[in-house]
């Protein structure tokens, strides 16, 4: 079997979280490719380094002065060498650094660094080949992610290697110009390498056991995922689940490959499992609880509007001269409602009003504000008779007034809208009935 690992800035923070993932690594021989993070915060009140190469490289953009910000950047790759007794001098590195900061190389070259450099340590502690993720994660001109190129070049390079450390979050395009991915990118890189050395598990390592059923700042103690579908993930993580960068997972989809998200300080922990499809049941009838507040509806009424061909796409039409997205339009015989963000439509609600009136000419227009929307997820709902009424049933009991419910046509998820005051109650109420109850 192989596996690729990937870890991330909480569990490479410091030598003493590197010595962990060391024991990790050594501890399955099947663990051959490490895609590492950039350095993470080793507590509350420290910084990331990531954070540390944006502010000394906007210095350097500035041409002010940056070599104490570049020193302190040093002095903590240096404080895990020496915690990691590890014979290797970064000194070309940072002088390179330093020469392309003054040269304005750009912040995605600055933000490149973290990961660049944590995994030149990595490779020299564990003893495995460095292959630089600028030369086979390909970008095109215009800075777009070149899947099937990066794929046979990585392919090809990781083939004549038994193992290897692969920085995670940057690629670069022809001329050399380094790019990265979006903030939470090694995961992608991850997916990336399991995808080009067909491996058997992608095991994405980080500072929790997993995915759980619902935010353990609204639920004490959730319980955890055992196995989510790729297709579960995309709703939980769409609605505000955020263990994995959401794009990570289709290049291993693809694949057939699974991810194990495992914690880099409780290595004994199962975590979670995500995959294409299983028979598995659910523990429970839902698979997680996910949602996020700041949203309103705009309720348009109009006799007919349901035997009046294009009345949607002219409301729509609107939305989108006003460069505003929707999220979810549930709609009845005489009514239709757009679900935005509140913070894109403030600005542009009486134009967005306006375009109303004139192009579908409605008998009145409601607007709602301080709304939150809440994804009830799992797979196993399609077998289970009755979930949404227990959900108003609970929902109910819990004083919380529904504002919107809509179904998908898989059957996989309900979508719920609620008032923002209500959010954490209308969250506790439907774990409470479709997990505490089940205990």
């Amino acid at each position: 079997m192989r596996k690729v690992v990937k870890f991330g800035g909480s569990s490479l923070a410091s030598a003493k979280q590197f010595k962990k993932v060391g024991e990790i690594i050594r501890a399955d021989e099947e663990r051959k490719y490490v895609i590492p993070s950039a350095p993470g915060k080793r507590h509350m009140h420290d910084t990331k380094v990531t954070d540390m190469l944006y502010e000394c490289y906007s210095l350097a953009e500035q041409d002010k002065n940056f070599d104490v910000e570049l020193k302190q950047i040093r002095l903590r790759f240096e404080e895990i060498i020496t915690g990691l007794d590890l014979a290797l001098s970064l000194d070309q590195e940072f002088a390179e650094i330093a020469r392309r900061f003054k040269d304005k190389a750009g912040k995605e070259y600055a933000a490149s660094r973290g990961e660049y450099l944590n995994s030149i340590i990595m490779a020299q502690y564990l003893g495995f080949p460095f292959v630089d993720a600028a030369e086979v994660v390909l970008f095109d001109e215009n800075g777009r992610f070149m899947a099937d190129a990066t794929d046979k070049l990585l392919g090809e390079r990781l083939a004549a290697l038994d193992a290897a450390v692969i920085p995670g979050f940057y690629g670069a395009q022809a001329d050399g110009t380094v790019k990265t991915f979006s903030r939470g990118g090694s995961d992608i890189t991850g997916s990336i390498v399991a995808k080009a050395v067909h491996a058997d598990v992608y095991e994405n390592w980080t500072d929790v056991s997993g995915f759980l059923i619902a935010d353990p700042r609204i639920i004490d103690r959730p319980e955890g995922i055992e196995t989510i579908t790729y297709r579960e993930l995309r709703e939980l993580s769409y609605m505000g689940a955020t263990v994995l960068h959401e794009e990570a997972i289709f290049p291993v989809r693809k694949e057939g490959i699974p991810i194990n998200i495992r914690n880099t300080n409780s290595p004994d922990d199962k975590g979670t499992w995500i995959v294409e499809s299983t028979c598995q049941k659910s523990r429970y009838t839902i698979t997680g609880i996910a949602g996020k507040r700041g949203f309103c509806s705009i309720n348009i009424e109009k006799d007919m509007m349901n035997s009046e061909v294009g009345f949607g796409r002219r409301v729509l039409q609107v939305f989108e001269e006003n460069g505003i997205s929707f999220e979810h339009m549930p709609s009845g015989i005489d009514t239709l409602t757009v679900f935005v963000h509140q913070d894109e439509f403030i600005d542009k609600e009486q134009k967005v009003v306006a375009g109303l009136h004139r192009l579908t000419r409605p008998d009145s227009i409601d607007i709602e504000s301080d709304l939150a929307l809440i994804a009830v997820v799992g797979r196993g709902m399609r077998a289970t008779r009755g979930t949404a009424g227990r959900i108003f049933s609970a929902l109910a009991h819990a004083n919380v007034n529904v504002k919107m419910i809509d179904q998908g046509s898989s059957e996989l998820n309900i979508i719920i809208g609620v008032s923002d005051s209500d959010f954490e109650a209308a969250i506790k109420a439907i774990y409470d009935i479709f997990v505490i109850a089940q205990l």
